[in-house]
């Protein structure tokens, strides 16, 4: 297999890049590319000099749009901007890519009302950037990557709504994304839109996940606990796609459109969802590799806590303590993401000290005394990486991923596969239902909530038991996830297009007013006229933004978990919030033991109980101060989520 790059949410083929990592261990790298396809946007009837205010969205008007977008604003992403990335793409990272994770998102906003959109114009759109990613990715005899697309809120009419398939909008992107669905794959697809893809044939999977099942916005859909609900199916599946990934020695990248962006106030998947996959992921942490995200425009990542697995969410009839949590709004304004990685903070100020001795560089298990972080690796935690957008509300983004292919150099292609250069090949082509293939074996039965049940009139004997999948096996070592090996992420690159600079139509002197952090944005050139009466913009480019290798900031050696966690945990440091002895509290009853799982293998669940009530015994403090020179990360942390469209002196406003 010859090193290249894994694309996430836009257009770019293969990157063949080889690097030598050096002592002590030496890690061949290759790249993945999730190029700006995050909430692509595209509006065919953006015009260039158009007025950017609200319900005009750059349609008419004379204002400040630029010939390749109108940065900072609530306008969305003109043709322009579509073609000039991935002729950027096509030239710069063309023959770099291994795969293409796209995010979602590529119709329009319905921002105009002399403009509504129509499903049929919807369709179209993705028609047409499917098309362009086939183009962009084929050679005379079709595709040489695989893309991995998925929905996004706006993909759909009306949008955020999308009811249980088969369906007629299932159909349509059954027949729209052809290219990129194994045909082994179609019918369940149009069941419920969800799929895989082995990007590395035998060895990497991506699965595209239909997150709007999850997401609690969809009016059409109401939990993941109940068997009638699409939501409940696709866990089912992924629980059984992901058991036989593991079956078959084989790590997955999980990907959708919605994260599952959690704080303490906040959510955007239903509390069920959010459960039964933090539950799913601690159990398939030897499978799982890493998870990528859009939808919310800005720059930053996100950990989920074992912690707060709670099993009452997951069983269709149980009593379930009341959610306190309110859904986020249904646009990010600057306000709102503020207020949003404000909350983060707060909450990963609560984190326990990463910091822990007594790691082997072998990656065996060593016994520990009790341990904040679920054992050496952190895997207490779950890490969910969201990239930024190329719709420009910010600066247009591409990322790059990196990760480590140590043994993978010869491994067949999976163009090699798909075109049949390997004989007797195949892995792409299994059954579609592997659910007929699983072992028989009891279902894990949940004991504390069964003497609950058998009093419930309204309980449906047919009801099936809530089924726990099983752990990694006690003697297996830390997955790609939390220990670097093969297929785990080293870092990644970010590209951003300076549209300021490239449209060339206004001077880059303009703050954001108050008003424009709030809901609609009219952008940072809010009343200005262009400078010329013609559009005069500068040649397209993109330009590091920043990458994970070299931040002497973020100090990131990898994109594993425990790195992460570090990172979070010195960024709510700056967060005036009093956590040390939270930190303590929450954390002493975490034991971490070679022998000891979440989940043990015997069934029994009074451990589980008394760790799922952590929560309950967390304590609020007040008072603490934080440091001025713990400024610098908080700032330069919020600089990224913004993509370098705020100054330090906004952005310090912005707290």
């Amino acid at each position: 297999m010859t090193p290249r790059n894994a694309v996430w949410a836009w257009v770019v083929p293969s990157l063949l890049a080889t690097f030598v990592i050096g002592a002590p261990t030496t890690e061949i790298l290759q790249h993945a590319l999730q190029a700006g396809r995050d909430d692509l946007h595209p509006d065919e009837n953006y015009k260039v000099h158009t007025s950017t205010e609200q319900n005009i969205a750059c349609h008419r008007g004379v204002g400040p749009a630029g010939t390749y977008g109108a940065e900072t604003s609530d306008c969305d992403s003109p043709l322009a901007l579509v073609n000039a990335t991935l002729g950027w793409v096509t030239a710069n990272l063309k023959d770099s890519i291994d795969f293409v994770v796209w995010t979602g998102d590529s119709a329009r906003h319905d921002s105009d009302e002399d403009i509504p959109r129509r499903n049929k114009d919807i369709l179209a759109m993705n028609r047409r950037i499917a098309d362009s990613f086939v183009n962009t990715f084929s050679d005379d005899e079709g595709l040489v990557v695989p893309v991995v697309p998925t929905f996004g809120n706006n993909d759909i009419y009306p949008h955020n709504i999308l009811m249980p398939g088969p369906n007629k909008i299932l159909k349509a992107y059954n027949d729209i994304w052809g290219s990129f669905i194994p045909e082994t794959q179609r019918h369940s697809f149009e069941f419920g839109g969800w799929f895989y893809v082995e990007v590395i044939p035998d060895k990497l999977a991506v699965f595209s996940l239909n997150t709007l099942y999850f997401f609690d916005r969809n009016a059409g859909v109401d939990d993941c606990a109940h068997p009638s609900e699409p939501g409940y199916k696709h866990f089912e599946w992924l629980r059984v796609q992901l058991q036989f990934m593991r079956e078959r020695g084989m790590k997955a990248i999980l990907m959708g459109h919605v994260p599952p962006a959690r704080t303490s106030g906040k959510q955007l998947w239903d509390e069920t969802c959010w459960q039964k996959y933090t539950l799913w992921l601690q159990q398939y942490r030897d499978v799982v590799v890493s998870s990528l995200y859009g939808h919310m425009n800005i720059d930053h990542f996100l950990l989920q806590d074992t912690g707060d697995i709670d099993l009452s969410f997951m069983e269709a009839e149980s009593e379930r303590p009341a959610v306190i949590r309110e859904s986020m709004k249904e646009e990010f304004s600057i306000k709102s993401s503020t207020d949003y990685l404000l909350e983060l903070r707060d909450d990963w100020s609560k984190l326990p000290d990463p910091v822990v001795k007594d790691v082997e560089e072998s990656g065996k298990k060593k016994k520990h005394k009790k341990n904040k972080l679920g054992g050496a690796w952190a895997e207490r935690y779950q890490l969910a990486l969201i990239s930024p957008s190329v719709v420009p509300n910010y600066f247009p983004s591409i990322r790059v991923f990196e990760y480590n292919i140590t043994g993978l150099e010869d491994a067949p292609t999976w163009v090699d596969t798909v075109r049949g250069a390997r004989p007797g090949g195949s892995s792409i082509h299994e059954p579609e239902f592997r659910e007929l293939e699983l072992r028989s074996e009891p279902d894990v039965e949940i004991e504390k909530k069964k003497k609950k049940n058998k009093g419930n009139k309204g309980s449906d004997p047919k009801t099936p038991q809530l089924q726990i999948p099983d752990p990694p096996a006690k003697e297996d070592p830390p997955g790609p996830a939390y220990f670097p090996q093969p297929l785990t992420l080293t870092g990644f690159t970010q590209y951003y297009a300076n549209l300021t600079y490239i449209n060339n139509d206004i001077a880059d002197n303009n703050e954001a007013d108050e008003a424009s952090l709030m809901r609609w944005n009219a952008g940072k050139h809010k009343g200005k006229k262009p400078k010329h009466e013609k559009p005069k913009p500068r040649e397209f480019n993109f330009e590091v933004e920043y990458t994970t290798f070299d931040d002497k900031i973020y100090k990131l050696k990898d994109l594993t978990v425990k790195s992460l966690l570090k990172l979070a945990h010195r960024i709510g440091q700056t967060s005036s919030t009093d956590s040390n002895g939270l930190a303590e509290d929450f954390g002493d009853e975490y034991e971490d033991d070679e022998d000891s799982d979440l989940f043990p293998e015997d069934g029994e669940s009074e451990r589980l109980d008394d760790e799922l009530e952590i929560e309950k015994k967390k304590k609020k403090h007040k008072g603490g101060k934080k440091k001025k020179s713990d400024d610098e990360i908080w700032l330069h942390f919020l600089g990224h989520a913004f993509v370098r469209t705020r100054s330090i002196d906004e952005l310090k406003d912005l707290e």
